[in-house]
């Protein structure tokens, strides 16, 4: 593989020629790609990578686990004998992992002996990491202890998402292909998680809530990006909001209104929300270079808060362009007394609801609203699929309730004299789950179960708990509530004990625009991978500009089994290339129907 690649030469090439070309893809695995040859030609390397992924799934599990099997361990005997294969040695090179400390060596193999031992393959883990330049040992030791822990069947299927990790870098060298625009998001991902409140900082985890000093550092590098970029207007509104223009060939044309929010939850990832101010940033930087100008504007939001994390009060970034930004929420305070309206004041805001009543959009100047967004969520990672395009952000209903039995002896009391508040709450758990998995559209999630004061001996006389509830329709939703409140009752009948619930936030389901959606499914499906339709379960800021404008939303897959909100959020430069080419395929889409209907400048 040491000579470039190209397209045109695998599907012109024979069968063998076409094998022999792509040797070395997957580790001592060469039936991969000889099968791959009979699904020629391909239109894209992300065709190509897909096929290749396509012969593994189809392969079964017996072949799947020989594959896993024959790749080396990390630092390992074939390391020590010089016997890895060119790639293998490249890549832990990258890794550092050729220049181990003692230490470091044997720790190592003591992690290797323990994962072998216990799962019966070696330790896949892609070293080169998301951007393709190799983990740092301490990450590579951290990865290995966590994913001891983990369950057989989940850790195999983390194993085959690392080897194919592992054959789509060693395709990008054979192709030279660089994912400039996805190594530069991924860049700038990780300059702005430079930024984190006190008291998170120091413990290398970030966290950046509402007007903190990180909050306010992170809104003015984004702003100086955005200026540099070429965006021809730039401010921070009222509500903190950073906002970039990027006319279009008629300053006075309708805009393209796209962006997500900045601050993040406590001890949160770097991606989420970030990833979509960040990508629309780098195809604007991609428009200004060529000094294109798009027969509508672009206006890039990022969104000052989403999370609810200092004031009680989520959506407050994009509610405002919306109408619903609740002049009360001035009065908030956060854990140290300081009021919403102080920390807008401090922060250079006028903190008026004048101020921030203005920012309210004109639906007639958009054409719409677009998200790109990490999914935060396992089923791309499962799929193996990079990008899915979201049908609908759900709807959801939360409850807080509490079971009232009698706490009694725990040897004393017959099992049929019980009122046990616990058993009373687990028996509405199970329901909810039968009743959640019986409808494809549905989530139900029982987030809380505690006893209060507790005790091994006693009997539960008081259980509380928390619903969760969540359809990609609000009528579904609303069944699936009707049913569980009325078998809580019945349970509570049948049991002897009485039940309160109270609901504490409801939001509507926010179906995307069909319009928008085929749009991004046109986007995608011109890379050359499988367009993939899935909702949203949770929320974003989409579902609030959905009541100002049609909305669509793109998933951009996440690693380690798509897990967000977590220090361990992550994706990789190559998705998000393609979610970058991805999102100018939607802005030449949208410039070729503008164009046709004499919309044009």
């Amino acid at each position: 593989m040491a000579d470039q690649l190209s397209l045109a030469q695998l599907n012109a090439a024979s069968a063998d020629t076409f094998a022999q070309l792509l040797r070395g893809t997957y580790e001592h695995s060469p039936w991969i790609v000889e099968r791959a040859a009979a699904r020629r030609p391909f239109a894209s390397l992300a065709a190509l990578k897909r096929a290749l992924v396509e012969v593994v799934r189809d392969a079964g599990a017996e072949q799947q686990l020989a594959l896993v099997r024959a790749h080396p361990e990390l630092a390992g005997k074939a390391m020590a004998a010089g016997t890895l294969t060119t790639e293998s040695a490249n890549e832990q090179g990258k890794a550092g992992l050729t220049a181990c400390t003692p230490d470091e060596l044997t720790k190592i193999r003591e992690l290797n002996a323990a994962y072998r031992a216990k799962f019966g393959f070696p330790f896949m883990l892609a070293v080169r990491g998301p951007r393709g330049d190799g983990l740092p040992k301490a990450r590579i030791i951290a990865t290995f202890e966590r994913r001891l822990a983990n369950h057989p069947d989940f850790e195999f299927r983390e194993a085959l998402r690392n080897v194919h990790r592992v054959a789509e870098l060693r395709l990008a060298d054979a192709f030279g292909a660089t994912p400039e625009a996805g190594n530069r998001i991924w860049d700038d991902a990780e300059q702005l998680a430079a930024h984190s409140d006190p008291g998170f900082a120091e413990a290398g985890q970030l966290t950046v809530t509402y007007l903190t000093d990180a909050h306010r550092k992170v809104a003015a590098q984004l702003e100086r990006w955005m200026r540099e970029a070429g965006f021809d207007e730039v401010s921070v509104d009222a509500v903190g909001n950073v906002v970039g223009v990027y006319h279009g060939s008629d300053a006075g044309a309708p805009r393209l209104l796209t962006g997500s929010h900045y601050d993040t939850v406590r001890n949160g990832g770097k991606y989420d929300g970030r990833l979509g101010i960040l990508l629309p940033l780098e195809a604007v930087r991609a428009l200004a270079r060529s000094s294109r100008r798009l027969p509508f504007g672009i206006e890039l939001v990022g969104f000052a808060e989403e999370e609810g994390q200092r004031y009680a009060a989520t959506f407050l970034g994009s509610g405002a362009l919306t109408g619903h930004f609740d002049p009360a929420w001035l009065d908030q305070r956060d854990a140290d007394g300081v009021t919403m309206r102080e920390a807008m004041r401090a922060a250079g805001l006028p903190g008026t609801r004048e101020a921030i009543a203005a920012l309210r959009r004109d639906a007639s100047k958009y054409l719409g609203f677009v998200e790109v967004h990490i999914e935060q969520g396992p089923v791309l990672a499962d799929l193996d699929l990079p990008l899915g395009v979201v049908t609908s952000i759900n709807g959801s209903v939360r409850f807080a309730g509490e079971v009232i039995g009698q706490a009694s002896h725990a040897g004393t009391t017959p099992m049929n004299a019980r009122r046990d508040a616990a058993v009373a709450v687990a028996e509405l758990a199970l329901f909810l789950e039968r009743r959640a998995n019986a409808d494809p559209a549905l989530v139900g999630t029982m987030g809380i179960l505690e006893v209060p004061n507790g005790s091994t001996n006693v009997v539960p006389g008081r259980c509380r708990f928390t619903l969760d509830i969540r359809a990609t329709t609000d009528p579904v939703r609303d069944a699936c509530v009707a049913d569980v409140l009325a078998e809580l009752q019945a349970i509570a009948a049948r049991r002897g004990v009485t039940a309160h619930v109270e609901e504490t936030m409801r939001a509507a389901a926010a179906p995307s625009d069909p319009g928008w959606q085929a749009r991004w499914e046109r986007a995608v499906g011109a890379l050359g991978v499988p367009v993939h339709r899935m909702p949203s379960g949770a929320g974003h800021d989409a579902m609030k500009l959905h009541a100002l404008m049609p909305q669509a939303m793109l998933f951009v897959r996440g690693e380690n089994a798509g897990i967000s909100h977590n220090p361990l959020e992550s994706s990789t430069a190559h998705d998000m290339q393609l979610a970058f080419d991805a999102f100018m395929n939607l802005l030449d889409d949208l410039a070729r129907e503008r164009a046709a209907s004499g919309n044009a400048a």
